[in-house]
């Protein structure tokens, strides 16, 4: 499959509620549409490249549609949107101003490791999801 044709959500491998999150897209994704990659791993700084974007310096949730990139609230959102109910019904929250947003979000974020915790590496998936793995 092209990449301009793959959801890619890209994530900290090492953050539990990224980690987590990623398992609930995986169970809610109907059509198996997603693809994911770890901010930590090549693939996410070889991709990302491509858009000036360094996964080192991120702390935030990334989501490239085909087309664009997204980041925090925004990709959030987005991905919601694709996702069985009642997730798109998130999807409207778009309308809200991008900074409001994104300070909710930065605030979860910035507590994501005191409130769920750190792994010390990676998750690494079931067999039967390694493909949608990056």
């Amino acid at each position: 499959m092209p990449v301009e044709s793959k959801h890619i959500v890209f994530f900290d491998g090492e953050c539990n509620l990224c980690n987590s999150s990623v398992q609930r897209i995986i169970r809610n994704d109907k059509k198996s549409i997603f693809f994911f990659a770890p901010l930590q791993g090549d693939y996410a700084k070889n991709f990302l490249a491509e858009f000036g974007v360094d996964p080192q310096k991120l702390n935030t949730i990334l989501y490239f549609n085909g087309e664009k990139v997204y980041s925090k609230s925004g990709a959030v959102l987005r991905i919601a949107g694709k996702l069985k109910f009642p997730y798109p019904l998130l999807y409207p929250f778009l309308l809200v101003p991008g900074f409001i947003r994104n300070a909710v979000y930065d605030y979860v974020g910035k507590n994501r490791y005191k409130w769920y915790g750190k792994r010390d590496s990676c998750m690494i998936p079931e067999k039967n999801l390694l493909s949608r793995f990056l």
